[in-house]
């Protein structure tokens, strides 16, 4: 077999091996380290050919600008507006000098009452800058920031400024992570491994996440991806490489003691638990690939991501692993004397659970639903200015426009309204009085010509820039006849939303699809049943809902803001939550395919139904709790993310994995191995035959 060989090749030359490793790590981080300034810090909550992205293409194209200011500037006016509208008009002018700034309007640009322009209590102003529509927006949100730098009584802020500030922060947020969980798994990684076998983790992971950038740097030329995906790399890199190398390095360790120092115990470990290793990274993959079906940016880029670490955490540690097994060899064994399966608690606890299966299983299935059960009430928001740091100026200037300004409470509509063949200005009046008598309207709007076929209509709706009244809208004005010869093309905050859940609704059963068959497929290809895949998706199911239930009662909720440092908004982003619940299912299904190789060797090995199932907990035991417990540190570090939706992957996942591996993998699967014995490796008989065919080394 290829995989023999590639066994024997690094553990018989472990230096020449680990050079070239060594060689890898370098050119890759040469050639990767720098992917976090080339990702995309804004948008990628939309598909692309979505209505209200249509719209703004329509704008940009027929004006050449950007249809809404990037640039919002709060300026302090304590004397009001008469007093300091020389004071005004200087940053208005300075805003208006800068490279891609094609519009700067303010209170003192505009000609009679300022509006909106002027806060309620006349101590603030607006002063809004809208850019060009091939404007670097991060470059001149930079300069704009670097030229009112240090001035007390300006606050700089918008879409463009917010963008470059989420993606500075979540660069200082892996930092800042990577620097907390580091020290913690190299800690649990001495307490778990024991001796110079905690090196090994380290080299996998490094390896993993550098091989990681190198390959996503490709992948980034290609779909530009979305910087977000830099946590998962970061995370489920160091996770998935330290889970596998502890599970190697167990079964090796098991086979020192059988087998010596030889390279038949590297052969075994790497035929037995290489190969679960191999089948744990597919089932991550293939899981996480599903993601890739979505039509948003955001989706997209974490699916692409997630599959590719956890391909990559496989063959570094399927390379570095034996080759390291071949450089210390004994060296490696434990010192103390290990005690035999049917002495261990896994095997006792085990047993215990397979005496009352039914009771156990009944038990175990009503905590996971009671813990599941808040998700049922989960309520989607959108992204919107909460998810901004409160130490950053953009959310100072989001908070400021909402709470002292005059548009607080509306939410705005941008039509862009295209004409062909005779349709005129009277149509598109016409069809803008049609708009404007719909009861959803709280601020009616006058078409603006932008060229010779594209009029722009804003409208404004009461509530919630994305609200229920505001979606109520979109959808309405959405079903307004445009008439012959008009075609109309609705954006804004609330038509994003509506056009993001439709994305996300179109997709959804093809994605659930695909992630439940190639589950299935792949758990089939492993152990040859039909009844295993179906109990493990069903599982993974109950884990995945206690995880999103957890979610919903913290952060839709509202709970421990303070702790956690985030803004509540009433809701759960639905990317965010898609991202997680895939995300928790893949790692269930991971712990599932570590525990079911176990037993399913000893079962073929001869040993009877619940004998298996105990001498497979046992031997699986400390390994699924420790490396659920060193995963919960490298994805839970993201917990301290100043990035809400960032924080709430982390904090799901962390108590998912370990709900899995305590609760999951300790009480439920055993008690319905236990209650289904013989029957839980079932499958028709002509599947069994394709299966001996196609996998012949799973028996």
């Amino acid at each position: 077999m290829r995989g023999g060989r590639l066994t024997r090749l690094v553990s018989s030359a472990p230096r020449r091996s680990l050079l070239a490793v060594f060689l890898f790590v370098l050119v890759a981080g040469f050639f990767g380290g720098p992917l976090a300034g080339a990702l995309d810090a804004s948008g990628g909550f939309a598909s692309a050919d979505a209505d209200s992205v249509r719209a703004i293409d329509a704008i940009e194209a027929a004006t050449g600008t950007e249809p809404g200011p990037g640039i919002v500037i709060v300026v302090d006016t304590p004397g009001g507006l008469p007093a300091e509208a020389e004071r005004v008009q200087q940053v208005t002018d300075t805003l208006g000098a800068r490279s891609g700034v094609a519009q700067v309007t303010s209170p003192t640009t505009t000609r009679g009452d300022p509006g909106g322009l002027v806060s309620r209590d006349g101590t603030q102003a607006l002063v809004l800058g809208t850019l060009t529509a091939d404007a670097d927006d991060d470059g001149v949100a930079e300069a704009v920031i670097d030229t009112f730098h240090g001035e007390g009584d300006v606050a700089v802020g918008g879409s463009a400024v917010a963008n470059l500030q989420i993606g500075s922060t979540v660069t200082e947020d892996l930092g800042r992570a990577e620097m907390l969980a580091l020290p913690m798994l190299i800690l649990l990684s001495l307490l778990f491994f024991r001796g110079r076998a905690a090196l090994i983790p380290l080299v996998v992971g490094g390896t993993t996440v550098l091989g990681t950038f190198l390959v996503l740097t490709g992948v980034n030329q290609l779909y530009g991806l979305s910087i977000f995906a830099l946590n998962l790399v970061i995370g489920l890199g160091l996770g998935l490489a330290i889970d596998y190398t502890l599970f190697l390095v167990t079964r090796y360790r098991e086979e020192l003691q059988q087998q010596g120092s030889t390279t038949g115990a590297i052969r075994t470990t790497m035929r037995t638990a290489g190969r679960t290793v191999a089948f744990s990274a597919t089932t991550v993959a293939v899981a996480l690939a599903a993601l890739t079906v979505f039509p948003l940016g955001f989706i997209k880029s974490m699916g692409l991501a997630g599959a590719t670490v956890a391909v990559v955490a496989a063959i570094a540690a399927l390379v570095v692993t034996p080759a390291m097994f071949g450089l210390w060899g004994a060296k490696l064994a434990r010192k103390e004397r290990r005690t035999d399966a049917e002495a261990g608690r896994w095997y006792r606890l085990s047993h215990a659970v397979m005496r009352r299966p039914g009771a156990v299983a009944v038990a175990t299935g009503v905590v996971m639903l009671a813990l599941a059960a808040p998700a049922i009430r989960a309520q989607w928001t959108p992204v919107d200015s909460s998810v901004i740091p409160t130490d950053k100026s953009a959310r100072t200037v989001a908070d400021a426009t909402e709470t002292s300004f005059g548009g607080t409470g509306t939410s705005p509509l941008t039509l862009a309204v295209t004409t062909s063949g005779s349709a005129g200005a009277s149509d598109v009046t016409a069809y803008a009085d049609r708009v404007n008598a719909l009861r959803g309207v709280a601020t009616p709007g006058a078409p603006v010509q932008l060229d010779a076929t594209t009029w722009q209509l804003d409208v404004a709706a009461g509530g919630d820039p994305a609200g229920e009244a505001a979606q109520r809208l979109v959808e309405e004005t959405r079903a307004v006849d445009a008439g012959p010869g008009l075609h109309a093309l609705v954006a804004g905050p609330a038509a994003e939303f509506v056009d993001q859940q439709s994305a996300i609704a179109s997709r959804l059963a093809l994605a659930l699809g695909l992630l439940v068959a190639l589950t299935l497929v792949v758990l089939w290809l492993m152990t040859g049943s039909v009844v295993l895949p179906v109990k493990a998706v069903v599982m993974n199911v109950l884990t995945v809902g206690a995880s999103l239930g957890v979610l919903t009662f913290i952060y839709q909720d509202g709970r421990f803001s303070g702790p956690l440092g985030y803004t509540p908004n009433g809701g759960i982003e639905p990317t965010d939550f898609l991202v997680t619940a895939t995300l928790i299912f893949a790692l269930s299904t991971d712990y599932g395919v570590f525990l079911l190789g176990r037993i399913k060797e000893a079962r073929d090995s001869g040993l009877g139904e619940r004998e298996s199932v105990a001498v497979g907990v046992q031997r699986t035991g400390a390994v699924v709790t420790a490396a659920a417990i060193l995963l919960a540190v490298a994805i839970g570090a993201f917990s301290t993310s100043s990035i809400s939706f960032i924080q709430q992957i982390g904090v799901a996942t962390a108590f998912g994995v370990l709900v899995d591996a305590f609760v999951v993998r300790s009480l439920l699967v055993p008690a319905l191995m236990g209650l289904l014995g013989k029957y839980n490796w079932w499958a028709p008989m002509a599947l069994r035959r394709l299966h001996d065919r196609i996998a012949p080394d799973a028996h």
